[in-house]
């Protein structure tokens, strides 16, 4: 990786929406790219409850990021993680499968790190209460919501199914919000029929935050209409308190304990610590204060894009969210192929909101566009469409809108699979002398 290269190199941190959207607006310069991401593939986010609520398979909202990138010439992909830089000597500390801290000289650095789960300094509570932002841990959360019904299904005692079958998600975004009507969904139809002790109908979600109403960055009816329809599937809406304490039993919200085996955080995010490695101003979460057109002060060759960036417009800061990271690494490289190329630089970076949706269960959407405000099946048909068209390639448009039209139309979900990497193998003291299974 360290050989002298002609052309200038560029060093992309992070496969996700920034850092792809910047790689594609550099498909045609004549620079060398090098994207370094600790995971082999680009993730859809948006989509990760749907793994947890076994809709879709992890396969159907990852994708490779050398398949995806496989026809731009100008990108080699490493897998590795990066945890430093120096800015003086103009490098990265890269460590790999058998390398630790390699520094990788740039040209122009480009930092796209995403964000992680923020637990608002109750780190405690992180053994007991897992978030959703890997497929990792979309798989675990759906390995636990299964297992309890499991688990109910072959207790003896009655008195323990309450406990089993009451799921907390804590915190009322769009994250905690599509992932509590999309597991009402799940026990209320596809696992309706699947058990004989238990009635997975009487599941109990709650769903809990300190703000005073669910979804607040959209309007005021919108958040209502999301309230109704939530409360319609059955989910109970506890507001205006925050969680004083998360355990192996549950937990404590306004002096109540709520018994619960699954609990799951679906509140805050923290950046990557970006912020630690370039040694630079940050905002009180944490995030790299960057310049009008992304890039570090005093440190023009270094831009900072998506979750990781604070940067104001009209006095507030940018969502966390996807298209916000898009539009960043779209401009940082456009900037950067101005100065390769001596084209005439971009002016400064201007936000584009398309607008916030978020769906609440089946057939049903709230969506907020500047003065337009939409809930209900004409919302989820966007909704949808949306979404579709943001994946990363046609073949999982195709297999996620095949699956989405199935479940909707028989609510057969696409992977209910308890799987448990780290299972031993079974003993070969099941098989008979004849070497066949003895329960064969």
């Amino acid at each position: 990786m360290e050989e002298q290269l002609a052309q200038p190199r560029i060093i992309f941190v992070g496969g996700g929406f920034g850092g792809l959207a910047a790689a594609k607006a550099l498909k045609h310069t004549p620079v060398q790219i090098i994207l370094i991401d600790r995971a082999n593939h680009h993730l859809f986010q948006p989509l990760l409850y749907q793994v947890a609520t076994a809709a879709l398979t992890p396969s159907q909202i990852a994708t490779p990021i050398r398949s995806i990138l496989r026809k731009q010439k100008n990108v080699t992909v490493v897998l590795g993680e990066v945890t430093g830089v120096d800015k003086e000597r103009r490098c990265v500390l890269v460590s790999t499968a058998d390398r630790e801290r390699v520094p990788v000289a740039y040209d122009y650095l480009i930092l796209a790190t995403g964000a992680t789960h923020s637990y608002f300094g109750h780190n405690e509570f992180e053994e007991f209460a897992p978030g959703l932002k890997s497929l990792a841990d979309a798989v675990s959360a759906r390995n636990r919501i299964l297992q309890a019904f499991e688990q109910a299904e072959a207790e003896d005692d009655p008195s323990r199914y309450r406990d089993l079958l009451t799921f907390i998600l804590v915190g009322a975004g769009p994250t905690g919000v599509e992932m509590a009507s999309a597991l009402a969904i799940l026990v209320r139809t596809t696992l309706k029929s699947d058990f004989r002790r238990i009635d997975p109908t009487s599941a109990r979600i709650v769903l809990v935050d300190m703000a005073p109403r669910v979804l607040p960055p959209f309007s005021e009816d919108l958040s209502e209409a999301a309230k109704r329809r939530l409360e319609d599937l059955g989910v109970e809406v506890r507001l205006g308190h925050s969680v004083d304490q998360i355990d192996d039993d549950g937990i404590v919200v306004a002096g109540e304990r709520i018994a619960s085996k699954t609990v799951i955080w679906t509140a805050g995010v923290a950046p990557s610590p970006a912020g630690k490695w370039l040694k630079v101003e940050t905002d009180r979460a944490g995030r790299v204060r960057v310049q009008k057109d992304v890039t570090v002060p005093g440190h023009p060759e270094i831009f900072v894009v998506g979750d990781t960036a604070s940067f104001e417009e009209d006095g507030k800061p940018l969502p966390g969210v996807a298209q916000v990271a898009m539009q960043q690494g779209h401009y940082a490289g456009k900037v950067i192929h101005s100065r390769v190329t001596g084209n005439t630089p971009p002016g400064s970076f201007s936000y584009f909101d398309k607008g916030n949706m978020a769906v609440v269960g089946k057939g049903f959407a709230v969506l907020q566009s500047h003065k337009v405000r939409v809930s209900g099946f004409g919302a989820w048909l966007a909704w949808a469409a949306i979404h579709l068209q943001f994946l990363a390639t046609s073949s999982l448009r195709l297999t996620v809108f095949l699956q989405w039209v199935w479940t909707y139309i028989t609510g057969q979900r696409g992977s209910r699979l308890i799987v448990n990497h780290h299972a031993t193998q079974p003993t070969k003291a099941a098989e008979d002398t004849s070497g066949k299974s003895a329960v064969a």
